[in-house]
């Protein structure tokens, strides 16, 4: 019975990191970004409203659209 524990737990553990996001990881890449970013008005304030919008979505457990959406604030940044 133990045994059978054990395996349960483990599996749940592996289950939860495949299914781990890169939420975090992108917002921390525009953060650091924006700090040296030669952009104008314009695009920096895009990148913001970007980087917002992502954290809410991510926030909220909606990770495919968050990526998108900090997708395109790493597209305007030109990062990977």
């Amino acid at each position: 019975m133990r045994t059978l524990a054990l395996v349960t737990l483990a599996l749940a553990l592996g289950t939860a990191t495949a299914f781990a996001r890169q939420c975090p990881q992108d917002m921390a890449k525009i953060d650091a970004a924006l700090k040296t970013a030669n952009l104008s008005a314009s695009d920096k304030a895009q990148v913001q409203k970007y980087r917002k919008e992502g954290e809410a979505l991510h926030n909220a457990g909606k990770h495919p659209e968050s990526e998108a959406t900090l997708a395109k604030a790493k597209a305007i940044l030109k990062v990977k």
